[in-house]
């Protein structure tokens, strides 16, 4: 059997691994004879391994099909973090992507990015499309809607401080944004996220399944990254995810259920670096922020965005912390709050309660809580 199976490469030119591990990339493996011809050759095989091989052609098939259909991902706000996330998402090649801002304050700025950015394809390899527009109607039928549109945070300034004026931003943006796609998922960014997303539930009058907040994603990518920087190992081995609200005092990086390669933090860092993280972690946007001076925090934003994206279009089934207008999870109600999220096609799938220490509940309460102050604050 071995025999046959090294006959079967050399004769097709790849292995069965090759086919599981993505979409098939050689001119020759695309040809349909080919794909045929596989399958037959696999008869020689056991029907173990006629089914798997089967099972591969037909998750290749089933993945170009998919891409087929082109995608489309509209961004709101060519700034420095709009602009990231729309490089990332069509250099991923998983969708178009149209980049939207308002003339009268971007100017040109978003059409010169969508033009500099395709002309980059040459060298990278994606086949998608990336363009900017003024208006609504070429962002219509968006699959995913990602607004990053408001201002963002200054040295000194807090989320908070930004509320009324992103509200009406955002506000005016999502409306617009869902009639021309009223199908769409909607990421939000702007800060203060989670009071941001409850402008967006009202502005579109989606279910909460379509209206997510970014920041937990981002604030467990920076959690993970200083858990890095302090134990050395490699950052793919590191599992720990921040919860609760997306602000420089109420997001909760989860200590009690963190792993290092499987093995408890804590049986790895003394409580005292531990509680640094913590603290560092909670402030990891505005340290970034008056590191810059002149702007904030964007590649990891984009990078933690981008695979939000992904997710849905894909229908991944990531569980990824993502903020959501809870219904009862941690005793939460109608009020957005970071919690573990199932992303896939249409969004959030389903929401988990990751368990945690009292201590670390009574804080994803609190934020939850905060948020509620800040959205009697809404004008």
């Amino acid at each position: 059997m071995a025999s046959n199976r090294r006959a079967l490469r050399e004769r097709n030119g790849a292995g069965v691994a090759s086919l599981r591990g993505g979409p098939i990339r050689s001119p020759y493996w695309q040809n349909v004879r080919t794909i045929k011809m596989l399958i037959e050759s696999s008869r020689q095989l056991g029907l173990a391994a006629q089914l798997t091989l089967r099972r591969s052609v037909l998750v290749v098939i089933s993945r170009r099909f998919a891409l087929a259909v082109r995608k489309k991902v509209t961004v709101i706000g060519g700034g420095m973090t709009g602009g990231a996330i729309a490089q990332r998402v069509v250099e991923k090649g998983i969708a178009d992507v149209v980049i939207q801002d308002d003339p009268q304050f971007a100017q040109t700025l978003h059409h010169g990015k969508a033009l500099d950015m395709a002309q980059s394809a040459s060298w990278l390899g994606f086949e998608t499309k990336i363009t900017a527009t003024d208006g609504w109607g070429d962002t219509a039928g968006s699959d995913v809607i990602v607004c990053t549109a408001g201002a963002p945070r200054k040295p000194g300034m807090s989320r908070e401080d930004l509320l009324n004026g992103n509200a009406d931003i955002v506000r005016a943006k999502v409306t617009d944004a869902a009639k021309a796609s009223p199908n769409a998922v909607i990421i939000i960014f702007a800060n203060p996220m989670d009071a941001m997303c409850h402008v967006a539930l009202q502005a579109s009058g989606f279910p909460r399944e379509r209206i997510i907040g970014q920041g937990g994603a981002l604030d467990t990518a920076r959690y993970r990254a200083f858990l890095q920087m302090e134990t050395g190992v490699s950052i793919r081995d590191i599992h720990a995810y921040v919860l609760g609200g997306h602000t420089d005092t109420t997001m909760v990086p989860v200590v009690s259920q963190a792993r290092i390669g499987g093995l408890p933090l804590t049986s790895l860092l003394s409580q005292e670096k531990i509680d640094a993280i913590v603290a560092r972690t909670m402030r990891g946007g505005a340290e970034i922020g008056e590191l810059m001076k002149v702007s904030s925090a964007y590649y990891a934003p984009s990078a933690a965005t981008a695979e939000m994206v992904e997710a849905i279009l894909l229908d991944q089934n990531r569980l990824i912390p993502s903020a959501v207008l809870c219904k009862g999870e941690y005793g939460i109600n109608d009020i957005v709050c970071g919690v573990m999220c199932e992303l896939g096609a249409g969004g959030i799938k389903r929401t988990f309660e990751t368990p945690v220490s009292e201590d670390e509940r009574s804080k994803i309460v609190a934020a939850a809580d905060a948020t509620k102050s800040l959205i009697a604050l809404l004008k």
